[in-house]
């Protein structure tokens, strides 16, 4: 009995958790039109965003030293497959698909992530699929197509693609860092590779440099939009969510973080006083009613 109710708490704190990460990824688009305001595109705020991360995680290497002295190269190729499918591919998939098919239909593309964590997380990890986990994955995604329906123009093209590309590369990040820990790394280990391998490859570019270059010449706002990206909107979510991945199957976490869309449409809501039609009224209780039905239904 008390195993059990430990496994309902542990599975509370992982839903909660994910929750956070998902509000923490809705500030991403209000910190980077910031930044674009100030004449960075959307490559050069992938560089921002995940290399001033990987420069703070550094923090963490006395941490982990013992760890990072243990691996064996066929346990980095798992981590450096998870940072680079996971963060950097579909950091870059999803800005691709903005600049192709815009900003409200990449988010849709980018959440159709719990349809395919639910089909890669049974071919990797072997979760079964529940007609509630299926049911409910396919209501978020639905209520994320209604939030985002009628805001862009939209004509099929390569962006939709990438834009599915990045739901994948979505579903893999939490997948393979699922597994990732399953091999005994632990949930810190998992995040640092996470992020400082997606970084490292960035420094090999030559645009990283330029666009912090550009950076170091404007006011101390722009570092604080650029330090925000890299804590607020990279090393909390993904630590959170790599946290609640060692409390939840993978894809009943996916579907939890369906509350980050929810958050950017609340903020362009409350500070860019952009008003809700109804079809993004229905679409946010699909994905609300989803949410809530994914932490309270046991299965």
């Amino acid at each position: 009995m008390n195993h059990t109710h430990s496994t309902r708490t542990d599975q509370l704190i992982g839903a909660l958790q994910v929750i956070l990460a998902g509000i923490c990824w809705g500030t991403l688009g209000i910190i980077a039109s910031k930044l674009a305001d100030l004449g960075f595109d959307s490559f050069s705020i992938t560089i921002l965003r995940i290399v001033t991360a990987g420069v703070i995680v550094l923090l963490l290497i006395p941490k982990l030293l013992p760890e990072l002295r243990g691996l064996t190269f066929k346990a980095s190729f798992g981590l450096i497959m998870q940072s680079l499918i996971g963060v950097l591919g579909m950091t870059l998939c999803y800005f691709y698909a903005v600049n192709h098919v815009g900003v409200s239909m990449a988010v849709a593309l980018l959440y159709t992530a719990p349809v395919f964590s639910l089909i890669l997380a049974r071919v990797i990890l072997g979760e079964r699929i529940s007609a509630t986990s299926a049911l409910l994955a396919v209501v978020a995604v639905i209520g994320v197509g209604c939030l985002m329906a009628g805001a862009d123009s939209f004509s099929f093209n390569s962006g939709v693609l990438i834009g599915l590309l990045s739901g994948v590369c979505y579903a893999l990040y939490g997948i393979l860092g699922k597994k990732a820990m399953s091999k005994n790394h632990s949930s810190y280990l998992v995040f640092f590779s996470s992020v400082t391998i997606s970084a490292a490859t960035l420094l090999i570019l030559p645009t990283t440099y330029q666009t912090y270059g550009a950076l170091f010449e404007l006011p101390v706002q722009a570092w604080a939009f650029a330090l925000g990206l890299g804590l607020i909107g990279t090393i909390v979510p993904f630590f959170l969510y790599m946290s609640a991945l060692q409390k939840l199957p993978a894809s009943t976490a996916s579907v939890f973080t369906i509350v980050e869309p929810l958050t950017a449409i609340a903020l362009a809501v409350f500070l860019l006083h952009q008003p809700l039609t109804i079809i993004q009224m229905i679409g946010t209780l699909l994905i609300v009613t989803a949410t809530a039905a994914n932490a309270l239904i046991k299965r």
